[in-house]
């Protein structure tokens, strides 16, 4: 099962590929897609929906996974991921893949055990999670985070919901 994980934002979003088998993980790409933050709104949200397609044909994932969208003190910024977070869900719709999405505070959880986690944390887990993989920027570190929360959480969720 290939997994994509993803880190929307509009200044720079990060994605991160991992293949589960069963309980072990393995690292296959991740990256990062800045825009330009001169460039038009609509343009930006191009780019990213444009970009993440390449991703998404290139390594050909089996599902998505995202953070569930939160809300900033500034509405502004709300406003911007939740565009930015739209144009990455496009084109995982528009490739007819199926996206999981996951509280941040339950991410940190199942990567390093405490949903209070800091950064460094994380970054220091997926070394541990992910041995050799090289990491292309914090924004990716995000991404892949999410696709092995995924990876633990999605096939319990799905438990979950055929128990009920």
């Amino acid at each position: 099962m290939l997994i994509l994980g993803l880190d929307p934002s509009l200044s720079c979003t990060g994605w991160g590929v991992v293949r589960a088998e069963g309980s072990r993980l393995a690292h296959v790409a991740n990256g990062q897609i800045p825009t330009d933050a001169k460039a038009p709104m609509a343009e930006r949200l191009a780019h990213l929906q444009s970009a993440l397609a390449e991703v998404i044909a290139a390594h050909r994932p089996d599902r998505a996974a995202a953070e569930e969208v939160f809300v900033n003190k500034n509405p502004q910024s709300t406003l911007k991921l939740a565009q930015a977070r739209g144009a990455v869900l496009a084109a995982c719709g528009a490739a007819g893949i199926a996206v999981n999405e996951h509280a941040a505070r339950l991410v940190k959880k199942a990567v390093v055990g405490t949903g209070a986690a800091e950064k460094a944390q994380v970054q220091a887990m997926l070394k541990v999670l992910l041995p050799g993989a090289r990491i292309a920027g914090a924004d990716a570190v995000d991404a892949l985070a999410v696709a092995i929360a995924d990876a633990h959480l999605a096939p319990r969720d799905r438990a979950d919901k055929t128990a009920r």
